[in-house]
């Protein structure tokens, strides 16, 4: 793991291991995949939605566009790290390499049956470099020089005007900034879904209540990801508080790296792009749906559900992919709008004599419930208008009693 001075840290997972002759070995990366694939049901959700058509941004070190899993997906953006390696030093790549291939991998030769398959294989790719990793020569300048304080809000709103639909940040940090919260609240009006690692410090109590808070996962909107081990139970290094929204795998997930070779890690930053991955498959059969629907067909659909319907290690449980899908298709036929006479008097014609439309908002009780979840975790503290908010407060210590800490 990373860190930042001010507070920037990137998750690079608590082990990696190269695997040996990646080439000749690449069709065991395929098989070394399966626990994920079936877990997040992958090949059922595949016959609804591939993510063709969605852009997912990858806030990170950069990803290598030649790699053979993902050649042709990759379009690479700015650099705002530029100016803190020396001049001529080629960035790493690896971290964001890995994260984008499991995101959207389209693995390689016949029928693409090789390497690393991507949970949105048909979606692109949006590099924009934001982070080093600490093998590079400009990484204590970059730590250090307040050129660089605010090159994720730089980034956040980068990639929307690019076009991105979902903006991956397997990256965190301790601390806000204001030019986050504004970078993401700008996304989120752009219906642009963000997805943030909760981190790594699972070891790591507040008061013996909670693990730290990372940012911007912690931020209102954001959908904070914490990471299962191979029990599908929190992994003990995966951050546990009550800003995380749902989880995935993220104990030996391979992945891809650059130079066409294959890495084999865990952090809550690999959890991270497999939910971006699900919320690209959304965003490609529900272009219009909005990030607090996407983030509530996420959580409402999850598996393995903890005690209660939710806790502060896992959330509201594992994603699903395929689930997922079937409850985004649920909410579409959500409206703003309903066709009705006029709220005032329901006799009354409009001018001109005819019934017309009419402005209705829909109430969900579930939706209101996702939206406190996600608003309680982010502002922690914070004092909310709505009783169900302190309602989920109340459940969430009630969990941590159990939580396997």
């Amino acid at each position: 793991m990373l860190r930042r001075g001010g507070a920037i840290a990137l998750f690079t997972g608590l082990m990696f291991a190269t695997l040996t002759t990646p080439p000749a070995l690449a069709d065991d990366v395929r098989g070394g995949q399966q626990p994920v694939i079936r877990t997040l049901e992958l090949t059922r959700a595949w016959q609804t939605s591939k993510g063709t058509g969605v852009t997912v941004a990858v806030l990170d070190s950069g990803v290598d566009p030649r790699h053979r899993d993902l050649a042709g997906s990759v379009r690479v953006g700015r650099d705002f790290t530029e100016g803190a390696n020396p001049p001529g030093v080629a960035p790493n790549r690896l971290h964001g390499t890995y994260m984008a291939s499991l995101i959207a991998g389209h693995g390689h030769g016949s029928g693409g049956k090789l390497g690393i398959i991507g949970v949105a294989p048909e979606a692109d790719v949006l590099s924009v470099r934001v982070i080093l990793e600490d093998e590079e020569p400009g990484f204590r300048e970059f730590n250090s020089a307040e050129r660089f304080e605010n090159v994720v809000a730089r980034g956040i709103r980068y990639a929307v005007d690019e076009g991105a639909d979902v903006i991956n940040m397997s990256i965190s940090k301790e601390l806000a900034t204001r030019e986050e919260r504004a970078a993401i609240r700008y996304a989120i009006s752009k219906g642009v879904v963000l997805v943030a690692a909760a981190g790594n410090d699972g070891d790591r109590k507040i008061d013996g209540d909670f693990a730290p808070y990372s940012y911007p996962a912690a931020f209102p909107g954001v959908v904070s990801v914490g990471a299962t081990d191979r029990r599908l139970r929190r992994a003990t290094f995966s951050n546990w508080n009550s800003s995380v929204l749902v989880a995935a795998p993220g104990v030996d997930i391979m992945g891809a790296g650059p130079g066409d070779e294959y890495w084999v890690g865990r952090g809550t930053s690999q959890a991270t792009a497999l939910v971006s991955g699900v919320a690209a498959l959304i965003k490609a059969k529900f272009p219009d749906m909005s990030p607090p629907l996407v983030a509530r067909a996420l959580a409402e659909s999850a598996t393995d559900r903890p005690p209660g319907g939710y806790d502060t290690g896992t959330g509201f449980g594992i994603v699903n992919a395929a689930k997922a899908l079937a409850e985004a298709g649920k909410l579409a036929g959500h409206t703003e709008t309903a066709t009705g006479a006029q709220a005032q008097d329901p006799t009354a014609p409009l001018a001109g004599g005819r019934a017309g439309p009419v402005k209705v908002i829909v109430r969900d009780e579930k939706l209101v419930t996702v939206y406190a979840a996600i608003a309680a975790a982010a502002a922690v503290g914070a004092l909310a208008s709505l009783a169900v908010i302190f309602i989920l407060v109340r459940r969430v210590r009630r969990a941590h009693s159990s939580q396997d800490a």
